[in-house]
């Protein structure tokens, strides 16, 4: 019963979102076309002051896989994370996932078409994905977009939620799954 009233809610979100804010922007007699040409000419030139930030980080990306370093940190940290009780094969997740959201989920789909998404390297990788960030993309892009170009401790604070998270996402995957 619960099952059936979210997904007859979640059928009716978008259309009800959809009707309801331009009735209350005509309530409140706000120009309703003219505020939505407005927000995207600003979106647009939010694109455009983001755009080197997003090309730097994408060569940047393709740089370091196609160099062979991606191959050289999973190799240096294997010895490590196997004495963690790390499997081998999250390795390239667990170091791609800060750098790229497509890059990591084209590992964690690997992962899956490989080992399956009930296998326990696919619960963990599943879980890793949802519980980590793209820091350096957030710190690359975001940052960049609104001129901030000393992020303190933001990479450190960033990366530390990221390894917190990683492996939150192992002891979590063990203890309720029981793998």
């Amino acid at each position: 019963m619960f099952a059936d009233l979210c997904e007859q809610l979640s059928l009716w979100a978008i259309p009800f979102i959809m009707l309801i804010i331009p009735l209350i922007g005509y309530i409140r007699r706000v120009k309703i076309y003219e505020a939505f040409v407005e927000g995207a000419a600003e979106g647009f030139q939010t694109a455009i002051r983001i755009m080197p930030f997003l090309v730097a980080m994408m060569v940047a990306i393709n740089v370091f896989r196609a160099s062979g370093a991606m191959d050289w940190c999973v190799d240096a940290l294997q010895p490590l994370l196997a004495f963690l009780g790390v499997p081998a094969e999250l390795v390239p997740l667990a170091i791609m996932r800060p750098v790229s959201g497509t890059g990591s989920l084209g590992i964690t789909t690997e992962l899956l078409n490989t080992f399956g998404p009930d296998s326990s390297l696919g619960r963990i990788a599943s879980t890793i994905l949802g519980s980590t960030d793209t820091t350096l993309y957030i710190i690359t892009v975001y940052f960049g977009a609104v001129g901030v170009y000393k992020p303190r401790y933001s990479l450190f604070v960033g990366l530390f939620g990221d390894m917190v998270g990683f492996f939150g996402s192992l002891v979590f995957c063990k203890l309720i799954f029981g793998m």
